[in-house]
């Protein structure tokens, strides 16, 4: 579907449509405009998990000293996606990779392959490593990326950003997927992942202010791409010949 198509599909269901390269953004709800868009090979994101009101930040950590920021992410997680959203997701879309999992797993079926973030440091008032929930009937897997080093890819994008280099490790466990969905856009780091990569993404966006920043981000992907970075290689054995 090319743009101008996908502008009229979508009408009213969407504030704003943007191409840049490869990838679409699009600003609305991600309820209203996953049903126009058709077929996905693949949904990547990570959703809201709705535990804000539980959790505030430990008092040695940014978020308990910085009452703004810590107000922005609880906006962000005031609810996690219901019932329905989970089934529009995996509906439309053949593979998926949901971040976040274990907070959704009364929403999504048993699956043998788990991805896990190991951040590499332990004893933080935050989890030692994040658990991603997807639909291959594959053995799990890890990633180990500190904390410290994350933070450089998302420092002032998000709430609760995701490193580039994990979404890249992601998009290596679906090599035959042309087109990734993040209906949970957020500051955009899955489809700067896709514009390295050369892959195709449509990213869902409510707020204004991260999908100006996913804008940019994407843009920057294409303006400046690391030609001296080789991105994470893709996974490729999946068991032992015996």
């Amino acid at each position: 579907m090319d743009i101008d198509t996908l502008r009229a599909t979508l009408g009213d269901k969407a504030k704003r449509v943007e191409q840049i390269g490869g990838q679409i953004l699009v600003q609305g709800d991600c309820l209203e405009v996953m049903p126009l868009l058709g077929k996905v090979d693949a949904v990547v994101t990570d959703p809201p998990y709705g535990t804000a009101d539980a959790w505030q930040g430990g008092s040695g950590h940014g978020w308990g000293r910085q009452d703004g920021m810590k107000a922005k992410r609880n906006a962000w997680d005031a609810e996690r996606p219901s019932k329905e959203c989970f089934h529009i997701m995996l509906g439309i879309s053949k593979e998926q990779i949901i971040w976040g999992g274990n907070y959704f797993a009364d929403l999504l079926p048993p699956s043998m392959r788990w991805l896990a973030w190991d951040k590499c440091q332990r004893n933080f008032t935050l989890a030692d490593f994040e658990l991603a929930w997807t639909s291959q009937n594959k053995a799990a897997r890890a990633f180990n990326l500190s904390r410290s080093q994350a933070a450089l890819d998302g420092k002032d994008n998000h709430a609760t950003p995701k490193p580039i280099a994990l979404m890249q490790w992601c998009l290596g466990f679906l090599p035959k997927a042309e087109t990734i969905l993040d209906p949970f856009m957020g500051s955009g780091t899955t489809l700067v992942a896709c514009a390295k990569l050369g892959r195709k993404g449509i990213g869902i966006e409510l707020d204004p202010d991260y999908f100006e920043i996913a804008c940019k981000r994407v843009q920057q992907a294409y303006d400046q791409p690391d030609l001296f970075v080789e991105p994470p290689k893709q996974p490729t054995q999946e068991g032992m010949d015996l």
